[in-house]
């Protein structure tokens, strides 16, 4: 940590919010797949082209979780119509204070990050998860907290199971049934696996960012899946294990994780928790942990 980068976080936070949580993040995604084209094309081994997409900008500080946390603050003020509210501008808003917000999150993201890489990895080459996710989502639940009024969990509707919410209240009305999960789930995890074992650790990357900058359709009113979640540790489970039928079932089951998290922290809260950066957090920790103790290699598949 250093008061360049605390300074840095502030000033990403501020721009973060200024153009919305998810226009940012899908910035991210955009810049990510600029690095892995750059790093393929002239040094394979670099990882120099990064420090912006997962450092200065990454989605735990100005790449996202700055704008969860203004639409928060927005939506208390009576400034925005939801905390949920991520595509928003909070430039438009013409509130300082909304801006002000994204800057200090920002800033609370760069620490949370830093006091996280004193947890221990499971080796030098694996870490215990994905510290920028988990970030997120310890931002957006000390935002909830600071600003919402739902609880952790929020409540149903009078007359509504917590876990049968109604497509005005889901994360993704359009994604969030059985069948559409099974198949953006499958076919993530092909698309993130194949990536995985074909380039490692940049295909890793270049799943991630593929997955985050189509989200640049969702802010436009395109019913746009979110993959990230699926892509992401797909990829990974496919350079750890070399077999893309591991990838598919490891985006298969991201896809209903993710909507678990969406129905027990989003769909009845009036602040954004995001499903998949809590899907990233968890199931990177457990694709590691599988990697480190070699199931793979006890668990082999064909392709």
């Amino acid at each position: 940590m250093t008061a360049l980068g605390l300074l840095v976080a502030f000033g990403g936070g501020i721009f973060g919010a200024a153009i919305g949580a998810l226009p940012a993040f899908s910035f991210v995604g955009i810049l990510t797949m600029l690095g892995v084209a750059i790093q393929l094309a002239v040094a394979p081994d670099a990882t120099d082209f990064f420090g912006v997409p997962f450092g200065v900008f990454g989605p735990h500080v100005g790449g996202f979780a700055s704008g969860v946390a203004a639409a928060a603050y927005a939506a208390k003020k009576g400034k925005l119509d939801t905390g949920r509210n991520i595509v928003t501008a909070g430039m438009g808003l013409n509130s300082p204070d909304v801006l002000l917000v994204g800057g200090i999150f920002g800033a609370i993201g760069y620490l949370i990050f830093w006091l996280l890489t004193f947890i221990p990895n499971f080796s030098p080459t694996l870490a215990w998860t994905d510290l920028p996710g988990m970030t997120v989502v310890i931002s957006a639940f000390i935002a909830r907290f600071a600003w919402g009024t739902c609880g952790l969990c929020g409540k149903a509707e009078p007359g509504q199971k917590f876990f049968a919410p109604t497509d005005a209240t889901r994360w993704l009305a359009f994604q969030s049934h059985r069948g559409q999960l099974l198949m953006i789930g499958i076919g993530g995890g092909l698309l993130g696996g194949w990536l995985g074992v074909t380039y490692g650790t940049p295909g890793v990357l270049l799943a991630f960012g593929i997955a985050a900058s189509s989200l640049l359709f969702l802010t436009l009113g395109v019913l746009t899946p979110v993959t990230h979640h699926i892509m992401l540790p797909a990829a990974i489970v496919g350079a750890s294990s070399g077999s893309i039928l591991w990838a598919a079932i490891a985006g298969l089951v991201c896809a209903f994780v993710g909507e678990f998290f969406a129905r027990l922290f989003l769909c009845h809260g009036d602040t954004h928790i995001d499903p998949p950066a809590c899907t990233i957090a968890l199931m990177t920790m457990v694709f590691n942990g599988l990697t480190f103790l070699g199931f793979w290699a006890l668990v082999p598949l064909p392709v």
